[in-house]
């Protein structure tokens, strides 16, 4: 850091490694001001535009911020002192401070800009298309390694985490696609072997990305606005429904385990929900359908393994999805047989042209099926017509299964978390901003929508699951409820004088 102190550096780029904030109020400290266009200078107060504005350094404009090395070598010392630094080695922390370095100079374009809602893959998606797999791999090692160093650091801001999340997830997204792509006309025992380290390196990535996500990213607006940056519609959906569907299990695990919510159910179950359940299993006698009848053994925590290969199945669930698809548009551009066939495509080169576990495919497979009803599509049905022929007295008796065996074994309706993932991938469908045939829903409005036209009407998504849903979707994240943190918009921001 010692040449760091001979020259400003940009301000974003300590904030985000290093919570110096509280520090630049008391130290008084100022911060240099460069206008891009005019590049005119001025000085002003760390507070003045603090307290303006406590996210202004983020906030596109045609300034830049920087802070002088002698004043971060103040800032450091202080720091020191008070056990501050919160990160484990001094080359992590210039490696991460260069990275965010690098984000800083390439900004969030505005939804105008004409690379937002590119369709398909995106432009991005060619540079990678034309990688070797080892490329890719290392390329996924490197984000993976990014993740973990974010783990070690003992301070760390929601939006450090949030944009590498983002960023890492967008990426393996389109690096197992590509993978496929790529080795489409090898055989399927080649193709495994030529994405066994990929599979590996995956993995590892999606173990990083399940410790840090939380359930308040999915009322994060940075997340938002940094999924746009991606210039694919359909990575931009990916990376969302990978994010939320972990952040939507978070908050489920913390329901179940540290609430009443489960004895809540139960109580309001005979009333709310029995008859929803009934309609699902009519041989079943009314008063047999409990809460432990429709989800096997009753409802509980998901544990972190479980987790790990779930959200390998999220992440890669759409992996069959050709480029040229789009989600639930108008009746003129949709093309049942079309989007249907991308279930099909990525339920079969998951299980036969990769290593990834068994859990993962049914995931992408079934993620569709809606319990069964003719507007839902997938592999489950046509699996469940050939185990009956085989199994003639066979007989559903439960809804829901955290383990795969029932519902290979036709015991149990739906593999829970396909049945997670319907809720999510609807949910950011209706309310996706890309959308081009029809309006998109805000939250309250596709909340409503799902209820009436998947819940009431028809029985599609989960009942009890949705309503938890509803419960994590208007919640909103605690650091804004108590005011320490506000959404990354202002209509009001100080400026430097022109």
């Amino acid at each position: 850091m010692v040449a760091e102190s001979k020259r400003n550096i940009p301000l974003k780029s300590i904030l985000e490694i290093r919570d110096y904030i509280d520090l630049c109020l008391k130290e008084d400290i100022h911060i240099v001001c460069v206008n891009r266009e005019t590049k005119r200078v001025r000085h002003m107060p760390f507070s003045a535009m603090y307290g303006n504005d406590n996210n202004f350094w983020r906030i596109d404009s045609k300034w830049d911020y920087f802070i002088a090395g002698m004043d971060l070598r103040r800032l450091n010392d202080k720091a020191s002192k008070k056990s501050l630094r919160g990160v484990g080695s001094l080359e992590e922390e210039a490696r991460m401070i260069e990275e965010l370095r690098a984000a800083a100079l390439n900004p969030i374009p505005p939804a105008d800009d004409p690379a937002y809602g590119e369709l398909g893959y995106g432009n991005e998606y060619q540079r990678i298309l034309s990688m070797s797999e080892e490329e890719r791999v290392a390329e996924v090692q490197r984000s993976t390694q990014k993740l973990e160093t974010l783990m070690t650091l003992k301070t760390k801001t929601r939006s450090m985490v949030t944009e590498a999340l983002v960023e890492t997830v967008r990426s393996v997204v389109m690096h197992n696609h590509a993978s496929q792509v790529s080795f489409s006309e090898d055989s399927a025992e080649e193709s495994k072997k030529k994405t066994q380290c990929l599979v590996d390196s995956t993995r590892e990535l999606v173990a990083a990305s399940v410790h840090l996500i939380s359930a308040d990213i999915f009322n994060n607006e940075l997340m938002r606005l940094l999924v746009s940056k991606s210039n694919g519609t359909i990575i931009q959906h990916m990376t969302r429904v990978y994010l939320n569907g972990l952040a939507f299990l978070a908050f489920y695990n913390k329901q179940v385990s540290s609430t009443h919510a489960i004895n809540k159910i139960r109580v309001a179950f005979d009333e709310k929900y029995s008859q929803f359940y009934r309609s699902l299993l009519p041989h079943v006698h009314p008063d047999h359908i409990t809460l432990e009848r429709v989800f096997i053994g009753g409802m509980r925590a998901v544990s972190e393994a479980h987790l790990c290969v779930w959200a390998t199945g999220f992440l890669v669930h759409d992996i069959g999805k050709a480029t040229a698809v789009e989600y639930h548009e108008g009746e003129a551009a949709y093309n049942r047989e079309v989007v249907m066939d991308h279930v099909k495509t990525g339920f079969e080169n998951i299980i036969n042209r990769t290593n990834y576990p068994q859990e993962a495919a049914m995931i992408a497979g079934y993620h569709h099926e809606y319990y069964g009803n003719p507007g839902g599509y997938g592999v489950f049905r046509a699996h469940a017509s050939e185990h009956k022929k085989g199994n003639p007295n066979t007989r559903q008796n439960n809804c829901i299964s955290y383990d795969l065996a029932p519902v290979l074994e036709c015991r149990a309706l739906a593999y829970f978390p396909a049945k997670i993932l319907e809720i999510i991938d609807v949910f950011d469908s209706i309310t996706d901003p890309n959308r081009k045939y029809r309006k998109n829903l805000s939250t309250n409005e596709a909340l409503a929508m799902m209820r009436e036209d998947f819940v009431e009407k028809q029985q599609k998504i989960d009942a009890v699951l949705f309503d938890m849903f509803c419960d994590f979707a208007t919640s909103a994240p605690s650091e804004w409820q108590q005011g320490i943190q506000k959404p990354i918009t202002s209509s009001c921001v100080l400026r430097p004088a022109q």
